[in-house]
């Protein structure tokens, strides 16, 4: 069985979607900026050979932005439902629903690439390795990858959107005896400022356009062709 990119995510609805980028964006605005970068990392992840798709998604999606492109960015994926009370605990049943090696990622990371998801993935098929964490700029993670499911249980332990997030991750792998392969550090888009600065590193993404209709002095950087090997 090919290994599973597992993408966590939350329908975009305008009002319930990115919050702390507004202001200065609107709710609206906030909205597309997250739905861009879930479109960007869905992107990602299914240009990723030798994968299988899975989403895990939660909220109405007929509710969100841009709803018709992110349905055709959903076409041929399995898309199941969170369960559970609480984010940590969503996060390892997503787990326990797939079977295989699988790396899972959120939607806040669309500078992701085919290529950095398919380094993550040979680090997880390394002999001797039972987990890869990717941390976050912030203290928390953008990735994780486990070849078992039943190790995600200890993802219920853990305290999610917190400063040390990624260190407590961390324990609570080694704590279990497993073997955890470090893969390289992002930037989540939490912020106005934290999407500026991955916007100016995707031209000619989704990402980019979205968050230009907010600052639009971003517009010349958005408008340049993005490279190709991304």
């Amino acid at each position: 069985m090919n290994p599973a990119i597992l993408v966590v995510a939350k329908a975009p609805v305008p009002g319930q979607a990115k919050t702390r980028l507004t202001p200065p964006a609107t709710p609206q605005q906030a909205a597309a900026i997250a739905a861009a970068s879930l479109h960007d990392t869905l992107a990602a992840a299914r240009a990723t050979p030798g994968t299988r798709l899975v989403v895990a998604l939660t909220g109405d999606l007929a509710a969100a932005a841009d709803s018709v492109r992110l349905r055709r960015s959903l076409y041929g994926s399995t898309v199941i439902s969170q369960r559970g009370n609480g984010f940590a605990e969503r996060l390892a049943n997503a787990h326990a629903d797939v079977a295989g090696p699988r790396l899972q990622l959120g939607m806040d990371t669309p500078q992701v690439t085919p290529r950095l998801l398919a380094d993550c993935l040979r680090l997880l098929a390394q002999r001797n390795t039972d987990a890869v964490l990717g941390p976050a700029a912030d203290g928390g993670w953008w990735a994780l990858g486990l070849r078992r499911r039943e190790h995600a249980a200890l993802l219920a332990t853990v305290p999610m959107s917190q400063s040390d997030t990624g260190e407590r991750t961390l324990a609570a792998l080694r704590d279990k005896g497993l073997v955890v392969r470090i893969a390289p550090e992002l930037s989540d888009v939490d912020t106005m400022a934290d999407a500026v600065a991955v916007a100016r590193g995707l031209p000619g993404s989704y990402f980019a356009h979205a968050v230009t209709a907010v600052l639009p002095s971003l517009a010349a950087a958005a408008t340049r062709p993005a490279e190709v090997a991304r």
